[in-house]
């Protein structure tokens, strides 16, 4: 047992390196590409940042679909992997077409966006939520559970960092232009499809934790979703938290640009923050050995909170504001690992509270989250770079002093009180704690709902 959990914990890490590359040059660089690549004029880029907003959200609103439908599969494969494969594919190949330039212009250009995006949100979203919905079935144990999910995050944190730090400077050595970028995203795919055949091929997961299964209705899907009270909480601290991390990210790349005026140090910049989380998620299971996950949670948003006060003050030099990157990303691993903790457990407590276990349906939340969250990121950006004057400027000097406190002040002190909020919801209404999770295994299993790893 002891062999296969370090079996799936490793293979199962492997399988998100390079959906996370494949997830952040999109997430993260598709308005960059927009803007400083293909130069749409302003007329277009408000339609392009209408679109992002408007099909993200509508595109969440399907991921508890999707989950119903990963919940309901029946196969030899299991429910989760048939999914992850069919995403991974697909979601791979539209990944290509989002940075092929067709030649269309204007509205045809924008049409054909809309099509490809929101195919796109849907395979991904197929792909994202049958993986991480796998996790709750390799085991019921909270601490191999945090090792599992501590290991997939470095190992998703490895995939967003190679593509943050590489990019940049990976395309320009191909030329720069839109014909780099194309294989670069070519490359990123291929990775991608490499790095999920350990998941697909190396993971086992445990089909006894879950004595009866059942199918679910949509009647029932909607109950999961609203009468889980924990993963209704999680769910909104999560919203709130990915809204903030996501639009200080999207920053990134304009604020090296135009701000700091050289593109080139958003690179090294990129690297230490990459160093720094990834330091900080493999130590993450040394200190839940000594500290609880509120104790964790407090401490790291301390971090974030200090970090986000010094770059916002701090001189256009790299020590001050590299300081206060390590601070806001060291804090933000730490958060983003204690969030799928939370949400791994709400599992078991929607099956102890309404009788049902839908790892699924529970877990499209993750990419619901993502996607609004993505998608409120992508309009505060879109309108900002905007209004600010940067999407018409020709050179990092044409933005104004007024133009870069508005960049600023979007990037820093907005994600900080958003970031705030979702801290104190969590404070006020997340009560799973390991005395309650252990008391839900327990009646569980008298009640013959799962089987423990002990029986």
């Amino acid at each position: 047992m002891n062999n296969m959990a370090k079996r799936n914990r490793y293979f199962f890490g492997l399988g998100t390196v390079g959906r996370d590359m494949l997830y952040t040059i999109v997430s993260m660089y598709l308005l960059f590409y927009l803007t400083e690549i293909l130069n749409l004029p302003d007329s277009v880029m408000w339609w392009m940042t209408g679109a992002f907003t408007i099909l993200r959200i509508f595109d969440a609103i399907n991921d508890p679909i999707m989950g119903f439908l990963v919940d309901n599969t029946r196969s030899r494969f299991g429910k989760f992997k048939p999914w992850i494969v069919i995403g991974g594919i697909t979601g791979g190949l539209l990944t290509i077409l989002l940075f092929f330039d067709m030649g269309l212009k204007g509205t045809w250009y924008v049409v054909s966006f809309i099509i490809i995006y929101l195919l796109w949100d849907l395979t991904y979203g197929a792909n994202d939520i049958a993986y991480w919905s796998m996790l709750p079935s390799l085991t019921l144990n909270q601490k191999e559970r945090e090792k599992t999910g501590s290991f997939a995050r470095i190992c998703a944190n490895v995939g967003l960092f190679i593509t943050v730090v590489g990019i940049l400077p990976a395309t320009e050595a191909l030329g720069g232009g839109k014909k780099a970028w194309l294989l670069i995203t070519i490359a990123i795919v291929l990775i991608t499809w490499a790095f999920l055949c350990f998941t697909v091929f190396g993971v086992k997961e445990d089909r006894s934790i879950q004595v009866k299964p059942e199918s679910t209705s949509l009647k029932e899907m909607f109950r999961v979703l609203f009468k889980n009270d924990q993963l209704l909480f999680t769910a909104i601290s999560m919203g709130l938290f990915s809204i903030g991390y996501c639009t200080t990210t999207s920053f990134g790349v304009y604020y090296f640009k135009y701000a700091f005026k050289d593109e080139g140090m958003y690179s090294v910049f990129a690297a230490i923050l990459g160093v720094s989380q990834l330091l900080a998620l493999a130590v993450f299971p040394l200190f839940s050995k000594k500290f609880n996950r509120k104790q964790l949670y407090g401490f790291s948003t301390i971090l974030v909170v200090v970090g986000y006060i010094i770059f916002f003050f701090a001189p256009m030099q790299m020590i001050p504001i590299g300081i206060a990157g390590v601070l806001i990303f060291v804090g933000e691993a730490f958060i983003q690992l204690l969030m799928l903790m939370f949400l791994t457990d709400t599992v078991e407590y929607g099956q102890w509270k309404l009788g049902r276990r839908n790892e699924s349906i529970t877990f499209s939340v993750q990419p619901f989250i993502n996607k609004i969250g993505g998608a409120i990121a992508s309009g505060i950006v879109g309108i900002t770079v905007i209004i600010s004057g940067i999407n018409s400027a020709v050179t990092p000097d044409d933005v104004s002093k007024a133009g870069l406190v508005t960049m600023k002040s979007a990037m820093l002190i907005l994600p900080l009180i958003i970031i705030l909020i979702s801290y104190i919801i969590y404070r006020c209404k997340f009560k799973i704690d390991k005395e309650l999770f252990d008391k839900i295994l327990v009646e569980l299993a008298e009640r013959g709902d799962i089987k423990t790893e002990q029986e």
